[in-house]
This record gives structure tokens, sequence and C-alpha cells, in this order.
């Protein structure tokens, strides 16, 4: 079979599910809305930046900056660029976005004619799925649901809530990491008569990778491996963290993509936090596998998500997971048996959270044993995208 992912190739999520593919000798190509040398097996790769991808991330920027001004910008300037880069690049990308999508349709219509896939496999709805759903050709068409795609995303401005529900209404098959997701994708106008499967986003866990380790973790250890996004309330995060050291003095959080923020810098200053705070530069999987060993809880404090993958590989390794109350990961996590959720808004309540999980050491064993299950039943990579290639088949037939 001959596969076109149109994917960010710079993300993890992404590489990990085509690498599959690429392994089992299928012919994979990839029409990459970013710029990216991602360690794939490709038949060959094609840039189509879409809704301003093509500016880059703050390095790029930076680098811009450069060239055009021929002097080099000051740190502080970097750190003002990065501080708003969030909030900002979403935006313009959720109001300004649809203005860049014509021309990158009639790339990746060139891309079709060139390649002549057998299926399309659109990973996310903005805007790789509204990029696929515009295309000339009629070839079979998956599209992956990523978690914030429909609560965040497709309800921002009018034109993105059209481009959504064009894009699940032209799909002929539906990939969602929750059930909720596949909710609401039929209520935006996906028919429930066409091939649905819930699977994993990333395609599950690694397991010679994301494993416990043979005894439970001693230290108040607390991962935070959400970093800075638009969706993740970090600032709760931070919040919560007097409160629990006035219960545990000794507890400690470390923070993996966080080493370079600015805003992650200014909360660990203002709470005067910098004895018990890590700001971690960015981790290799490998190293994430490690942490979330050594870590007795991790914590995903978002309001907008469907299974994140670091959930999952932080549970593979029998981290206590602590979350927000989300319809989504009450998908995966029983209040009180192996895990515990929170509302992502209060400081106060994510502190009561990690408190109850840190001093209860039984509470964390039980929920280990129930999670490692669970990984092992839903969640392991082989035999989810084992799922993913019988899914794959049934579309192009």
């Amino acid at each position: 079979m001959r596969i076109l992912f149109v994917a960010d190739g710079r993300s993890p999520i992404a590489i990990n599910w085509m690498r599959f593919f690429g392994e089992e000798r299928y012919e994979v190509h990839l029409a990459s809305t970013f710029s990216c040398s991602p360690d794939l097996k490709l038949a060959s790769l094609h840039l189509i930046p879409v809704a301003f991808s093509g500016i880059g991330r703050i390095k790029n920027q930076a680098e811009s900056y450069s060239s055009i001004s021929k002097k080099v910008p000051k740190r502080n300037d970097i750190r003002v660029m990065k501080a708003i880069s969030v909030r900002l690049r979403t935006a313009i990308r959720q109001w300004l976005g649809l203005l860049t999508l014509p021309r990158a349709v009639k790339q990746l219509d060139r891309v079709i004619k060139e390649v002549q896939p057998d299926l399309i496999h659109a990973m996310r709805i903005p805007y790789e799925g509204m990029l696929a759903a515009n295309i000339e050709s009629k070839k079979p068409l998956l599209i992956s649901v990523w978690g914030n795609d429909f609560t965040l995303h497709a309800r921002s401005t009018p034109w993105m809530a059209n481009l959504s529900r064009l894009a699940v209404k032209r799909a002929d098959g539906l990939h969602t990491d929750c059930r909720r997701d596949l909710h609401l994708a039929q209520a935006w106008g996906f028919s429930s008569n066409k091939a649905s499967i819930v699977l994993p986003g990333g395609g599950g866990v690694q397991r010679n990778l994301f494993y416990p380790s043979k005894m439970p973790p001693e230290d108040p250890l607390v991962v935070n491996p959400r970093s800075i996004r638009a969706y993740v309330r970090n600032d709760t995060f931070f919040r919560s963290i007097p409160y629990i050291l006035e219960r545990l003095p000794g507890a400690r959080f470390l923070c993996p993509a966080m080493a370079d923020e600015p805003m992650a810098q200014n909360w660990v200053n203002e709470l005067k936090l910098a004895p018990h705070v890590e700001l971690l530069p960015q981790l290799t999987r490998a190293q994430m596998a490690e942490l979330f060993r050594q870590a007795q809880v991790t914590i995903s404090p978002s309001i907008h998500d469907g299974t994140p993958n670091t959930l999952l590989e932080a549970m593979a390794c029998g981290c206590f997971p602590v979350a927000g109350d989300l319809e989504s990961l009450r998908e995966w996590i029983t209040p009180g048996v192996n895990g515990l959720l929170f509302d992502p808004n209060d400081p106060h309540a994510l502190s009561e959270a990690i408190i109850l999980a840190l001093e209860h050491p039984a509470l964390r064993e039980i929920a280990r044993n129930i999670n490692l299950h669970l990984i092992d039943e839903h969640a392991d990579y082989r035999q989810v995208m084992g799922k993913a290639e019988e899914f794959y088949k049934l579309l192009e037939s």
C-alpha cells in the first residue's frame, strides 16, 4: 500500500505513527506542514506550509530577525518573543490561517498527482485535515482527531468551525484517541455510517522503552511533562506548589521542555520556587521514560485534551497520574482508584490531589498495578498499530 501522510513532520506523535508503516514495508510518503527532517524511512518528503507554519518556531524567528537587521537580537528580545509566541501564534493561525489554504491545497494536489497514494492520512483537523478535505482527488481520506481539535480550535472562529465541519464530512474514515471525540465528530457532521476507530493518537506506548522500575520510587518527586501550551494551565501548576511545600517541604518538581521558557521562569521567580523546581530542557523519549520511573506523580493541568501520550507513557512507567477533570480522561482514570482528577483552574485543588498522592503509597501501588494492566490491554504500541493497519486496509478497499 502507498500511503501519503499529511502531518506535522516534527511531531513525535506523527513520527511514532508513521514509523510503524515504514518498518512494515509500506511505501510511506509525507507532506509535512512544517519544515522537518524526521528519522523515518520515507519514499518522499514534501513541505507544504499552511496557516503560517512556514514562519517556524522561535529559533527560526530569531534567525530571520538577525538576517534582516544584520544584528543578533538581544536575549531579552528573544525572551519576549517566546513569551508571547504560544498564545499569539495560536490566535493568528485560528483567525488568519484560512487565507493560506488555497495555495497549500494546490501544492498538495500536485503532490497527490505525483505520488498516486492508495490512502491519504491527515493527522489532526487543523490544518492538515482541513487541507486534505479541499483537494481535487477522491482518494480515500482518513483524518485523525487530536485532543483539542473540537473543544479548542473548531469553536475559536466561524471559519474554523466551517472548515472543521467540512473536514469531518469529507473524511472517509476517522481516527480519534478517545470516545468523546468520536461523539463530537458526529455532532460536527461525521456520518455514523462511515468507518471509525478509537486508538491512542501516537500509536500507543512502546513497552520496551516505557516500563516501571522494579521498586517504586521513594522520593516525593512530581513531573509536569506538558510544557508551555496554550491549553495547559501551567499557572495553576506553579501556584499549587507553595501549598504542597507547606505540607511536604521535601517535594521536588521537574518540568521538561521549560528550561528556556520565560513564562515558567517568571513563575519560579515570583513564587520563590527555585530550590524546589527544576526547569529542564527538551528530553529524549528515553530520558522521559527514566524520569517517569523516578517520579511518584505526573500531572497534566490541561483544559483541553483527548488522551495525552505523556499520560499513557507515565502510567506505563508506574507513575501516579493527576490530571485535569476532563471527559476524555475519565475514559482512562477512575478518580481515587488509578489516579486523581482536579479542576485545572484551581491551584488548591491541584495541591490537595498531589499531596494525597504523595502521602499515600498504598494508593499509588494500587493505581500502578491497575495502570500497567490498562496499558498492556489497551495501549501497547504493537497491538494498537496492528489495529491501525487493519483499519487502513478496510479504508483502502
